[in-house]
């Protein structure tokens, strides 16, 4: 497994977990960070024993934001050249089902990256938040974009113009994330809900969750077409065979992930 500097990784059965390892800085996101997730995320979504991932950060924050002081005198040029946003290209390119497990503040980037999980597990003390207007810009890794889609216009216009967090709670009232539990069972939940997962087909599994984003990308009409198509493809593969078999022979189905 690759060394990292920024962020822990390990494998609990089937599920691959991320956490985010920068305590001082509440996790801020620098590129160093990002580059590492999106390695980490491709490292994953290569191993075919691991069938679900879970992303987290610590009981104090998930992660705070960008990191601003790598950020403050950039110029636009600085800006384009970097590409600070070409590392999260990989998160939206994994196939596997990614889970986010929120303790504490999760602004900015923060909110962003777990917008690009599948999944969010809450904690209580969980603080979802797009502060960036309190900077003088704009969220740039989908935060007007996935959080309108998520909770509707009318919060996600509130909270990206005036900057203020919304709690847990609200931000299960919203469909924002999945459950909100306490705070000592957030992990275990996120970890839970992905072993959970990682028991099911895997090749019905990443062709699902690529049906379930189309959605958000297409219209009803192509997204329909597209659904249809993955569904009949699946028709060729041996888990569909041995999981319908498994079924009328009423025992557990044994996944090949082909």
């Amino acid at each position: 497994m690759a060394e990292y500097q920024n962020i822990l990784v390990s494998t609990t059965g089937a599920v691959g977990l991320i956490q985010l390892n920068r305590p001082k800085v509440l996790n801020a996101l620098s590129p160093e960070l990002m580059a590492e997730v999106a390695g980490a995320l491709q490292a994953f979504d290569q191993d075919d024993s691991v069938r679900a991932i879970v992303l987290t950060g610590n009981q104090r924050a998930f992660a705070a934001g960008a990191d601003i002081g790598d950020m403050a005198e950039k110029s636009v040029v600085d800006v384009a050249r970097r590409d600070y946003l070409s590392t999260w290209g990989q998160i939206r390119r994994t196939r596997k089902p990614i889970i986010a497990a929120v303790s504490g503040y999760c602004f900015g980037g923060g909110c962003e990256l777990a917008m690009n999980c599948d999944m969010i597990i809450a904690a209580e003390t969980a603080q979802f938040g797009q502060p960036e207007i309190n900077l003088g810009i704009m969220p740039g890794a989908g935060g007007t974009q996935r959080l309108t889609r998520a909770v509707g216009k009318a919060l996600a216009m509130e909270m990206v113009l005036t900057g203020r967090p919304i709690s847990a709670r609200r931000a299960y009232e919203a469909g924002l994330i999945n459950r909100v539990v306490p705070a000592e069972a957030c992990l275990p939940e996120a970890m839970k809900l992905a072993a959970e997962v990682a028991t099911k087909a895997p090749v019905a599994v990443e062709m699902t969750k690529e049906a379930v984003l189309k959605a958000f990308e297409t219209h009803l009409s192509e997204g329909l077409e597209f659904e249809r198509k993955n569904f009949f493809v699946l028709f060729s593969t041996e888990d569909q065979k041995e999981g319908m078999r498994a079924f009328l022979e009423k025992r557990k189905p044994e996944w090949k992930g082909r």
